[in-house]
Formats: structure tokens, sequence, C-alpha cells
């Protein structure tokens, strides 16, 4: 068995080498984001250098976060640079410790970080994510929905009724650029009412300058329409809602309350699942890392093998891309498209290995 002595020694110097990889990614993210505030303040006369300086700084870590993977590749793969560079790496192979023994405390460290990253880093980067999207809104004036249009669909006691808005002001209860189609108990097409706004009262919405398209009849237009509706407030205003903004302790019951308002609650449900497996992506980072950096320094090719991670790295990321954008369309489950590059990216690296160990 390994020692502890090594084996701490091992733990300490990866989890120095990630953490200053991360804190280099979120310094340069940081400074991307200042310039292009700055750039963005010239047109509002409420925004200061010292307030774009505090916006980007909350705007930075949900950014970093989706960086963190790549953070702990690059970080891996310096730290095995620096342990073959040092010929500690041909020591330790020399008094008979294997690479999976060597591999055992980065990896328990990469997990404990992403472990970490999950439960306190993401929830204070969503809560951080709010609060610059209401000082952006604040000082920039006010935004149509960023996350694209809304999509409701209710069911009360005179029909059913699909609801259908560009934008919204205020807490997402007055909503803007409107058209609802309204069907009758049996499914069938009753009219079209379009509004500029629409406001949600209690048991009703009351769509304002509205224009109801009935079949056969002639366009009529209202100063208001009452139409009735089963959803609360905290239903539709969670309709606006991204996922990149919710904490993790709350992206379930989220989810939950979306599909109870007849939402589709794929992109939060496939967003908490891509958080717990979270500790698996980075584990894979690191057994990727090691593929292309355990050979011995002296023996040349660094620049190759420097090269072959990086390549590695991007593909496993693009096909988590792709395999997200497969489960938000619904072609996947949101489990499997949440775990299955971590899986996918574990089993390729410990099939390298085993390969350049044992042949």
């Amino acid at each position: 068995m390994i020692g502890r002595t090594l084996s701490l020694y091992l733990a300490s110097r990866f989890a120095r080498t990630v953490l200053a990889a991360f804190g280099f990614v979120f310094a340069l993210i940081y400074a991307v984001d200042l310039v292009e505030m700055l750039r963005r303040s010239g047109d509002a006369p409420k925004a200061t250098a010292t307030l774009m300086a505090a916006l980007s700084f909350l705007r930075t870590p949900t950014v970093a976060e989706q960086a963190l993977p790549f953070a702990v590749l690059f970080g891996s793969m310096i730290a095995f640079l620096n342990l073959s560079r040092k010929l500690e790496l041909v020591v330790a192979r020399a008094a008979g410790v294997s690479v999976w023994q060597i591999l055992a405390p980065p990896i328990a460290v990469i997990v404990l970080i992403g472990v970490v990253s999950v439960v306190a880093y993401n929830p204070a980067s969503a809560w951080m994510k709010q609060r610059s999207d209401q000082i952006e809104n604040s000082v920039f004036g006010g935004r149509s929905n960023p996350w694209g249009d809304l999509w409701l669909r209710q069911k009360s006691v005179d029909g059913q009724a699909i609801v259908h808005a560009r934008g919204k002001e205020e807490d997402g209860t007055r909503l803007k650029d409107i058209e609802v189609f309204n069907f009758d108990d049996r499914g069938n097409f009753v009219e079209r009412v379009d509004a500029a706004s629409a406001d949600l009262h209690d048991g009703y919405w009351a769509l304002h300058d509205a224009k109801v398209v009935t079949p056969g009849f002639e366009t009529l237009p209202v100063s208001t329409y009452l139409l009735a509706s089963s959803l609360n407030r905290s239903e539709v205003a969670q309709a606006f809602v991204a996922p990149e903004t919710v904490s993790f302790w709350s992206l379930p019951g989220l989810a939950n309350q979306t599909a109870k308002a007849g939402l589709d609650p794929t992109a939060y449900q496939l967003k908490f699942q891509e958080l717990l497996a979270r500790p698996v992506l980075l584990a894979a980072m690191v057994l990727v890392a090691a593929c292309f950096s355990l050979r011995f320094f002296r023996m040349g090719g660094v620049e190759i093998m420097v090269s072959g991670g990086v390549a590695a790295g991007f593909v496993l990321y693009v096909a988590t891309k792709v395999i997200n954008d497969l489960g938000e369309a619904g072609f996947m489950s949101a489990v499997a498209a949440g775990w299955s590059p971590g899986l996918v990216g574990c089993l390729f690296g410990v099939y390298v290995l085993l390969h350049q160990e044992d042949g």
C-alpha cells in the first residue's frame, strides 16, 4: 500500500495546482467580462467603474463554474508533468508504487473539490448571478426575458389555454406581447387573444389592449379581457428562471413545481443531474490527464503529450455539450445525459491506463 506521507504529498500537490489553475481561469474570465462591462457602461449614466467591477465579480463565478473541468484537466496535467520533471514519479515507480496507487490521492482530492463545488460553490454562484441580473437590469434598463419566450399551459373553469409571452416586467407576473389560444373542455379551438400586456391576479389574467380573433367573426378589440387561470404568482415567476441561476438545493423542488404548472421541467432536471455527476466528470478529467502526462519527462515528446491531453479534454467537453443538447431536446433522459459524459470519460481513462501499464 502507498504510504501516508506520499499520499498526503500527492494530494496537497494536486490540490494546490488545481486550485491555482482555477484561480487563473477565474481571473481571466473576470478581466474579459470587466472589459466588456466597461464598454457597455458608456451608454448608461448610472454605470460607474466601481459598480462595473463589482458587477463583473458577481457574474464571473457562474461562468468560471462551467470552466472548472478544464481547470482540473490543466491543473492535473501540470501536476503530473512537474512530478515527472523532478523525477518523483520515477522514484515512486522504482519503489514499486503502481499508477493506480499514484492516482488514488489526486482522484480523492478532485472528488472532494467536486462535492464542495456542488454543495457550496454552486449555491453561492447562483445567488451572485441573481444579484448581478438585478443590478444589470437597474443600471442598463429592464430587458426582455433573456431565456427566450415564455409558454404556459393552464386549465381552468373556462377550459384550456396556451399563453405565449415575449417578455416580462417586475417579478414575472406582468407579461408583455401576449398571445392566448383558448380551447374548450374537449380540446377544440375557440379563439385567439392578442394583447399588449397581461397582469396575473388571484384566479385570473387581466389582458390589456386586447384583440379577440374568433373563427367566422370579425376581430373584436377590447380594452380589458379577463381569462380565468389556475396558476399562481410563484409558478409564473419561476417560468422565467434560468437553471444557471438556481441553487443546487432548490433545483428538485423547482422542477416539481414547474411540472405541476404544466411547463417542461427538463432543463432543471438535467442541471440537477449534471451537478450530481460533477465529481465523476472531474475524476474523468484526472484520468484523461494521466493518460497523457505520466510519461517520463526525459523521454521527450512533452509537447505531443500535452497536445493530446488538451485535444482529449476538448473532445470530452464537446461530447458533454452535445449530450446535454440531446437531453434538453428530450432524446435522452436527464439521468443519462447528466451522468454519461463523466462515466464514459472514466472508462476511457481506465482503458488507456490499463493498456499503458499492462499492455
